[in-house]
């Protein structure tokens, strides 16, 4: 038996006494980011009167929330369309997967590249596109004459477009746990007489439950969080859901505070059961496998499967990447949708409402501003909190990696309604609502989980070393942070920098609910442009926030090969 040597864990340092006095304005800032405005809604579902000062009559908005006639079937329909959303993502995903991950499969890296464009398409830009391919005298039936309309406008169409969104999260993570385990033990099975069925069923599944698992919890949760699918699509179907519910109490008038709070509870506490069930299936489920010398995984051929294997593969890329990417790209270049593909109606007018001095640009150069503002406020935050919970024995590290790790687990419409609760209260001398300083700390608050989870991976695989000897040589913390942990981890918390500066140059829910009037985002003019019926103008904007988000995605990409390659 070949002996495995771990290499050991990362020693963790003690914390000097000048390094406590930048824990006071990094604890103030995460309160103010995260535990404000999600306290707050706890609040006003609790108190109705809060927000006129008074903490009368507490409880009652559940119990008026809870009588309401449409409160029970927005909870049904909210946990149905999850449901569904997760089982049909397991059904598409896990197939693919375990032949990608298993299989010699051509061009698997163009697959691979292919399922990851659902990730770029923002969601309800994805719906847009399948509105226009879809809907009667769209690019579909103009193409082969055959109208799909009724069929998208329907909770099984919605549901079908939200997994074309979010199945990806199934396949690779099923593919990426098969390439490490491999086929080895399931051949071994099939030696002592098990065919190719039953060594999967008992050998190969359930070696991969824990990811099945982890990853349809996941796709529920991104389902019900989602509100640009279940707006676009779902009112047109005859069906709300709790998110577009809270959203519709805060737009339309009498404005319903306390009930609006109350559903954002609930589907808070739906994200995050959904969230702590997914992280006890991972924790402890982790396998490995005793062979002795560690050998190569071989993949198995295709033979006669190869050409409806590639078959298969290719309808699910048409329809998760390439069709509603045709859809937006050919609106954003067509004069009108019903002029179909005759060489005339092709031009480059609508994007002049992108042109200096437009509203179109203005609206860019708002959202492209507030994602560098972003992407810079949570790279700080996100790079000493890592280091407070990765190389410090500071008290309440455990609590701090804990408030950090919320706002992975909770919607977008809940953190919106909690600023407003929490910020558009007379008890504040100064308050960012309604100016911009609101969207920055909505997108701040939302989007800090990915450079302390991209830091904090960086820093586990870092010794102690460099810093004891810096310390030793009378260098501060504050010194030891910027001149050797800093560059150590630039490359990872570079990458998860650019990726908050693409999401966040696209965020739509919070930015409906708290831009302030006369400021417009690329994603708020994009969804005023199709409902207004200006939709090439709207794809025009979809198309330069596509390829924005694309180039800076594929750099985070690049930046995180660079570092695991230097590892």
């Amino acid at each position: 038996m070949a002996r495995v040597m771990m290499r050991p864990a990362p020693a963790v340092m003690p914390a000097r006494g000048g390094a406590h006095w930048w824990l006071v304005p990094l604890l103030a800032a995460l309160i103010v980011l995260i535990a404000l405005p999600i306290g707050f809604v706890v609040l006003q579902a609790i108190f109705p009167s809060l927000n006129r000062g008074s903490f009368a009559h507490p409880f009652s908005a559940f119990g008026a929330a809870l009588v309401r006639p449409d409160t029970l079937p927005l909870l049904g329909n909210t946990l149905r369309f999850g449901v569904s959303v997760a089982l049909t993502s397991v059904a598409l995903g896990l197939p693919l997967g375990v032949v990608r991950g298993l299989f010699r499969l051509p061009g698997a890296r163009l697959w691979d590249l292919l399922f990851l464009a659902p990730f770029l398409i923002p969601p309800y830009l994805a719906a847009f596109g399948w509105i226009l391919l879809l809907q009667p005298n769209g690019y579909l039936e103009q193409l082969c004459g055959v109208n799909l309309g009724r069929f998208l406008f329907s909770f099984n169409g919605v549901v079908a477009a939200m997994t074309l969104g979010v199945f990806p999260v199934v396949y690779f993570s099923v593919s990426r746990t098969l390439a490490a385990l491999g086929a080895r033990l399931a051949d071994v099975a099939r030696v002592f007489g098990a065919g190719p069925w039953r060594s999967f069923i008992r050998i190969t599944l359930p070696l991969i439950l824990p990811a099945i698992a982890a990853s349809a919890l996941l796709t529920f949760t991104m389902a019900i969080e989602e509100f640009g699918v279940p707006s676009a699509l779902g009112s047109r179907a005859g069906f709300s859901l709790l998110v577009t519910s809270i959203e519709e109490r805060f737009s339309d008038w009498p404005i319903d505070l306390p009930g609006a709070s109350v559903l954002a509870l609930l589907l808070a506490l739906l994200a995050l059961a959904a969230f702590v069930l997914q992280r006890r299936v991972l924790s402890g489920r982790d396998f490995e496998t005793q062979t002795g010398k560690p050998a190569a995984t071989l993949r198995r051929e295709l033979g006669r499967w190869r050409w409806p294997v590639l078959l298969a593969f290719g309808i699910v890329a048409m329809c998760a990447a390439i069709a509603p990417l045709f859809a937006i790209v050919t609106t954003a270049f067509s004069r009108t949708l019903s002029g179909g593909f005759a060489a005339g109606n092709f031009t480059l007018m609508h994007f002049r409402a992108l042109s200096a001095g437009s509203d179109g640009a203005s609206a860019l150069g708002t959202s492209l501003a507030l994602a560098a503002a972003t992407a810079l406020l949570t790279g700080g935050l996100g790079f000493v909190s890592a280091w407070v919970v990765v190389k410090t024995r500071l008290r309440g590290r455990a609590a701090l990696d804990a408030l950090t790790l919320l706002p992975h687990a909770l919607p977008g419409i809940v953190v919106g309604v909690g600023l407003i609760l929490a910020w558009n209260l007379p008890i504040w001398p100064v308050t960012p609502y309604n100016t911009w300083g609101i969207l920055l700390l909505s997108y701040s608050c939302l989007l800090l989980p990915y450079p302390i989870r991209y830091t904090s991976a960086a820093l586990r695989q870092l010794g102690s070393g460099l810093e004891a000897a810096a310390r030793v040589h009378g260098a501060t913390s504050a010194r030891v942070l910027l001149r050797i942990v800093m560059p150590l981890v630039a490359p990872a918390l570079v990458s998860s920098v650019m990726i908050v500066f693409a999401v966040a140059s696209r965020e739509l829910v919070t930015s409906l609910l708290l831009a302030p009037s006369g400021v417009q985002t690329a994603s708020i003019f994009i969804w005023q442009q199709f409902e207004q019926g200006s939709i090439g103008d709207g794809m025009a904007m979809g198309t330069v926030t596509l390829l924005i988000s694309g180039a800076l995605l594929g750099c985070g990409a690049r930046w995180a090969k660079r570092f695991d390659d230097a590892l």
